[in-house]
Formats: C-alpha cells, sequence, structure tokens
C-alpha cells in the first residue's frame, strides 16, 4: 500500500476530514492532498512523524509505506509506540472542536489527580 492510500485509510477509520488532518499534523490541505493522492515523493521525516503522532499510529506504519525499510524495520522501539486507546475514543475525539479537547482534557486531568477542573463551581 502507497503512503497515500494508508494516509486516506487510517483518516477514514478515524473519520477524520482532510482539514482536521491537515490541522492536526501541522501541514496544508493541498500538502495533504499531494499526499494522498501520491503526488509528493520522498515526505521529510518531520511531515512523516507528525501525521503519524495526528492519526495516532507508531510511525514506521507511514514510514514503511512511504518506503523507508530501512528505519521502518529497526527493532527496539516497539513499546515506545504502543497505543493503548481504544480507537473509538479517538474516533470520537477526532471529531470534537479542538477548544473542547482542550477542555476534556482539562476535566480528565483532573480525574486522575483526583481535583475539580477548573470552573466547575465545586469548591474543596
Amino acid at each position: 500500500m502507497t503512503l497515500g492510500k494508508k494516509i486516506r485509510a487510517l483518516r477514514d477509520e478515524l473519520g477524520m476530514s482532510q482539514a482536521q488532518l491537515s490541522a492536526q499534523g501541522g501541514l496544508s490541505q493541498g500538502y495533504l492532498s499531494q499526499l494522498e493522492n501520491d503526488e509528493v515523493q520522498n515526505p521529510s521525516a518531520a511531515v512523516i512523524f507528525r501525521l503519524a503522532r495526528a492519526l495516532h499510529v507508531d510511525p514506521r506504519v507511514l514510514m514503511k509505506a512511504a518506503g523507508y525499510e530501512e528505519v521502518a524495520s529497526r527493532s527496539g522501539y516497539d513499546e515506545e509506540y504502543k497505543v493503548s486507546v481504544d480507537p473509538d475514543l479517538l474516533c470520537f475525539l477526532a471529531k470534537i472542536p479542538r477548544p473542547q479537547q482542550a477542555h476534556l482534557l482539562r476535566v480528565l486531568e483532573s480525574m486522575e489527580h483526583k481535583t475539580p477542573p477548573v470552573g466547575t463551581g465545586r469548591r474543596r
């Protein structure tokens, strides 16, 4: 599978639009479109890593699809990129606007630290 097809398949799996992925990956939508249509040869590692992060996948998946076999086949990094988040949760979060994601993150962080989130009106 080519890099473009892999990116599109992962994006579709998450229910993300090109606009959402380009924003989260720090790319222009036009450049992402060129990537998905395999019009870009040898994208930089920085681009691949940003897309992998935005798509919640191990960067080696995209590196392999891009033809960087040597980097993609290196071992010893398996634990570093394992994703333990439910894919349905990722799909849900990808559909929420960024400001609401930030608020939800604060709520979840407060749950982790057992403190009420800022702005909930609760007092200790």
